[in-house]
């Protein structure tokens, strides 16, 4: 049975001279995997080659077996040019499209995710549009979703509050969350967190209650690379386009 989607392309690849296999993350259905024949025609029903990024309306029949679906229809309602015409702002772009194909599971919806990648790519689109707190802001929202964010205002292992308060910090992927100074030291894998980050984490935790604040691209680039690593060391790999939005965003991660 076809189905109907609203849907943005988190990956396109070549599988023949006129064909394509595309994953979407759809509003309806979560992230969809299809063959597209056809689309490399200039008379296809695309219009051409499906990009990265597109956004449109999407008809499709999903694999009965879990495997590729087929598409049927897909029709661009905005290609993000502003976005393509910048190399930051495109590089920003590709790793939140990255990050949801990588952090989400296939045909699971997430209408939630699907609104957050859209309202991000709009937001990126716009002039002088403050790159690493938009791209950190979704990093937020995503990990939070996923429930994989952590604890961040007190120590997993003692309890201690470490929101607010000076001295030594730590966070440490495989014990969930922040750690103290006296806690850190029987721990192997942590990161320091310096004051930056901690003020980027209050105000981020701030932004997700509802309040405005303000992210000043130090702050952004510093939990852009904390969460970038946290990500990373939940997912058991480095993502690709990480360093090229915070430079060196998957910092002490050594796999597994």
């Amino acid at each position: 049975m076809r189905q109907r989607a609203q849907a943005i392309c988190l990956r396109a690849t070549d599988y023949s001279e006129t064909s394509q296999v595309v994953a979407f993350l759809t509003r309806e259905s979560g992230v969809v995997r299809m063959i597209a024949k056809g689309t490399k025609r200039p008379k296809s029903k695309s219009g051409g080659a499906i990009d990265l990024m597109s956004e449109g309306e999407l008809v499709y029949t999903p694999s009965r077996s879990g495997g590729l679906g087929t598409l049927v229809e897909f029709v661009e309602t905005e290609t993000h040019r502003d976005i393509r015409a910048d190399a930051a702002k495109l590089k920003a772009a590709l790793f939140l499209l990255e990050l949801s194909g990588e952090m989400l599971a296939a045909e699971d919806p997430h209408p939630e995710v699907f609104d957050l990648l859209h309202n991000a790519l709009e937001r990126l689109g716009q002039a002088k549009a403050p790159i690493p707190a938009v791209v950190s802001y979704f990093l937020w929202r995503l990990t939070h979703h996923a429930g994989v964010l952590g604890q961040l205002d007190a120590c997993v292992v003692c309890g201690e509050v470490t929101a607010g308060k000076r001295g030594r910090h730590w966070f440490s992927s495989s014990q969930g969350g922040m750690v103290c100074d006296g806690c850190a030291a029987g721990i192997s894998e942590r990161v320091p967190v310096d004051g930056t980050t901690r003020a980027a984490l209050a105000a981020l935790s701030a932004a997700a209650g509802g309040q405005r604040v303000a992210l000043p691209e130090p702050q952004a680039v510093a939990v852009g690379k904390l969460l970038s690593y946290h990500v990373a060391y939940q997912l058991g790999k480095r993502l690709k386009m990480a360093r090229h939005v915070f430079g060196g965003g998957n910092r002490g991660y050594e796999g597994g």
